[in-house]
């Protein structure tokens, strides 16, 4: 069950998480006022609420986690959302918190989620609701949403051991797509590609991460 309450204790914890994040060296302040925004333990089990603004990950059900929120602020600095309406494909919805972020930023976030559960779960969260530029789906990431692209951004919240060519193929001319890529059982590096205009694209390495598979196909 999800806490639906938020007070001053809260905002003063996510107060102390966005300097915790800023001193790891996240400086896009646009990125750390929707973290300061957000409120994380509404993502989260209530079991998880008194810890639910530590900068570490936590399970979700089904497999899966919330990323820490050092790991959704780099990634999302790294998206560079320089600008409003940008639309953004997120695969692995997951908690939806992500999403949330990208939509506090300006974006028109269409993410996909391949557990049906964690799917339906979200599709009844009220505060989800209030963002008309999130539209959520049910579906295999490695397919992407080829009638909703190309898109501007594509970033993946799952570790990704091959390159998502059907992915790469929905990002517009001058698009980036974040991916944390390397084997599942390892410590992946996140990457950024900006797609050129023959439809190759360029690589520029990060920081290494520790991320879930990202998996193909549906589950139920």
């Amino acid at each position: 069950m999800r806490s639906t309450r938020d007070d001053y204790r809260q905002q003063g914890l996510r107060k102390k998480l966005v300097d915790t994040i800023k001193a790891k060296g996240i400086n896009n302040e646009k990125v750390l006022q929707a973290i300061g925004s957000v409120p994380r333990h509404f993502f989260l089990d209530s079991a998880f609420e008194e810890a639910s603004y530590e900068d570490k990950a936590f399970p979700i059900g089904e497999g899966q986690t919330i990323s820490q929120p050092y790991t959704v602020a780099y990634q999302t600095q790294l998206l560079e959302l320089d600008k409003p309406y940008l639309k953004v494909l997120e695969i692995g919805t997951g908690s939806a918190y992500q999403a949330v972020i990208l939509a506090e930023l300006g974006a028109m976030v269409y993410t996909i989620e391949r557990q049906k559960k964690l799917f339906e779960s979200n599709r009844e969260f009220p505060l989800l609701k209030k963002y008309h530029s999130l539209k959520m789906f049910y579906g295999d990431g490695f397919e992407g949403l080829p009638t909703y692209g190309p898109f501007d951004r594509i970033i993946i919240t799952a570790a990704a051991d091959k390159m998502p060519a059907k992915l790469i193929s929905q990002l517009k001319v001058g698009g980036k797509m974040v991916i944390p890529f390397g084997d599942h059982d390892k410590i992946q590096q996140m990457l950024r590609l900006t797609k050129q205009a023959d439809g190759s694209v360029t690589e520029e390495r990060f920081e290494e991460f520790s991320f879930v598979p990202m998996l193909g196909g549906k589950s139920n």
